[in-house]
Parts: C-alpha cells; structure tokens; sequence
C-alpha cells in the first residue's frame, strides 16, 4: 500500500527536475513555514533525495513518512514536521 493512500498532506512542493541538495534545501524552507504536525508532500526526480532526505529529517527534528515511487517516474516524498 502506498504512503499517499492514508496520509493527507497539508501543502504540496515540486522538486522535479532539481537535483541534490536542492530537494532538501527547498523542503527544509516549505516547512520553515508550517506549523507542527502538519505533512509536507515533496514530487521530485532525483533518486538521491531517498536516500538525503531521511537523515536531513532526523538531524532536523522531523519525521520522514516515507517514500512512494509515482507512474510518471516521479517520487513522493512525505515528511511531517516536527515540534
């Protein structure tokens, strides 16, 4: 089952066509913004992200949710920010 069939995010960023570390800069940005507990849902291209991002999340205080991989190629990328 995927992520994205029983989590609602809160916003949405597109990240395709960027590749590190700018996935992870412009998440780290979008949830400078929002509040605790809210999800964010990042569509990006670059397979590296998957690897990137959790780490980021646990040095940042967040949780990674996880990852799904989309028809179109895309990823998406799910991170709730923390308190």
């Amino acid at each position: 089952m995927a992520i994205g069939d029983s989590v609602k995010p809160d916003e949405t960023i597109d990240l395709k066509g960027l590749s590190c570390p700018m996935p992870q800069l412009k998440i780290k940005k979008q949830l400078k913004s929002m509040k605790p507990g809210q999800i964010l849902l990042g569509i990006g291209s670059d397979p590296g992200t998957k690897n990137d991002l959790p780490v980021m999340c646990k040095k940042d205080g967040h949780e990674y949710l996880g990852c799904d991989d989309a028809a179109d190629g895309s990823f998406h990328f799910y991170v709730k920010k923390g308190g």
